[in-house]
């Protein structure tokens, strides 16, 4: 359902996932950062999965303050900086989900492409697990330094990201972070996503894009079974 997010200079728009199955025992939280597209029906799909998985699930538009047009490049230069509203937006949203009575205070963030990079620089908050899908590494590795457990997911065949796996899987490890990192070897970037890309979809699979079943549903897996741990 649509949902209006309190944040330091007013209210935000965003989507928020509640399933019924669990009654009113507490249950951790989800903050789903969308991709450059916003908030459309994939990324709705998604809160609306890890919901029925148990969660509570909210999605900040990061866009609310003037459309896509207006806001992607403003709000793509704060997720390279590591740094700006977007980022106090995703926190605003995380205070939120915390602060619900139906909540047991935890609560992991998920991205996807742009919004993977977010999640990513955001696991050194507050968050208390991250799962960053095909995001993109900040270029100072050093703002990773006392992050959260990450579990990350990135595609071979993903033309953008060529050894990112490997260096975060390094980066990680060295600062004794606990991760689960895979390349999976037959899919691309946002092979997690169900965009509407309608003719141009099987243009896009030959470029390195496009979903990938096989791989996204095995991403799901281990996503669970990783918040399952870090965020019980």
């Amino acid at each position: 359902m649509q949902t209006r997010i309190p944040v330091a200079d007013g209210a935000i728009d965003g989507y928020l996932a509640v399933s019924d199955a669990a009654g009113d025992a507490p249950r951790p939280g989800v903050v789903i950062v969308h991709d450059a597209l916003g908030i459309g029906q994939d990324i709705r799909d998604i809160a609306d999965r890890f919901a029925g998985a148990g969660y509570l699930a909210m999605v900040p538009d990061l866009y609310s303050r003037g459309g896509r047009l207006r806001c992607i490049k403003t709000v793509f230069s704060e997720m390279l900086a590591g740094r700006g509203r977007a980022y106090d937006d995703l926190e605003s949203a995380r205070q939120v989900l915390a602060a619900r009575a139906d909540c047991t205070g935890k609560v992991g963030v998920v991205g996807f492409c742009m919004g993977g990079g977010f999640a990513l620089v955001a696991a050194a908050g507050e968050f208390d697990a991250s799962a960053p899908y095909y995001g993109m590494l900040p270029k100072d590795m050093s703002v990773l330094d006392g992050a959260c457990p990450i579990v990350a997911s990135f595609g071979k065949q993903d033309p953008t990201l060529r050894g990112a796996a490997e260096k975060l899987a390094s980066a990680l490890t060295e600062r004794d972070i606990p991760h689960d990192v895979k390349e999976y070897p037959d899919a691309g970037h946002s092979f997690a996503n169900r965009l509407p890309l309608g003719p141009l979809n099987r243009l896009a699979k030959v470029a390195g894009f496009g979903y990938h079943h096989e791989s996204s549903e095995d991403a799901w897996r281990r996503v669970l079974a990783f918040f399952g741990t870090h965020l019980a």
